[in-house]
């Protein structure tokens, strides 16, 4: 308990960072992957082929890969932001593509007359999507989503190797300080426990308050 008292306030420092990275990025990677999954569920065959670009790009590519792609790429370009929003980038963008997929599969469980049944009415490709058809797939992908967040959860991780404040980091920090190196993971698991724990729960309270019917 020594290794976590004495340095509670690295720890502590560490969870939060862990825990903005994980909420900012799950964030984007919501709001990036629905669109994605729009995209290549659209009668638009630009759009289609988009969405399979990137769906297959990244969850092909490495997450390293595409930290170091976008740490140390989009500077060559002009592009200078804090470390934080580069790994909040990395970690939405490359989560995107799983996301896209779970909702993707969703979508595809609403029978097809709805949809058709909606354009007959006058409504539009984003009306239908968004009224009819997003709102019943989602009851049905609360789980897949719930799995890809906690992975997210321990993939950020990897911001800690591109100077980001986070709690695999604290590591470093206390190894230098000559703490016992296994008791200084012991707690940094059970941050980690506690984070994927929780967004574990919230899942599985949504998932129980918009079960699908059998």
């Amino acid at each position: 308990m020594n290794v976590l008292f004495d340095n509670w306030d690295t720890y502590w420092e560490g969870f939060l960072g862990t825990l903005k990275l994980t909420a900012v990025a799950s964030a984007l990677a919501l709001v990036l992957g629905v669109l994605v999954a729009a995209c290549r569920v659209s009668p638009v065959a630009p759009m289609r082929v988009f969405g399979a670009v990137w769906v297959n790009v990244l969850r092909n590519t490495p997450l390293t890969l595409l930290f170091f792609a976008v740490v140390l790429g989009l500077p060559r370009f002009g592009v200078v932001m804090p470390f934080f929003v580069f790994a909040v980038l990395a970690l939405g963008c490359y989560t995107s593509a799983f996301i896209c997929e779970a909702v993707r599969s969703g979508i595809n469980t609403v029978p097809a007359g709805q949809g058709e049944a909606a354009r007959s009415l006058g409504m539009t490709f984003g009306q239908t999507l968004g009224l009819i058809v997003l709102p019943q797939a989602f009851r049905s992908v609360i789980p897949p989503i719930g799995s890809t967040l906690i992975a997210l959860a321990k993939n950020s991780a990897i911001a800690g190797s591109f100077s980001v404040v986070e709690l695999l980091g604290t590591y470093r920090t206390l190894n230098e300080l000559g703490f016992s190196i296994v008791w200084t993971f012991v707690w940094i698991a059970v941050g980690y426990l506690v984070i994927t724990l929780s967004i574990s729960a919230a899942f599985g309270l949504m998932e129980k308050h918009w079960k699908v019917a059998r």
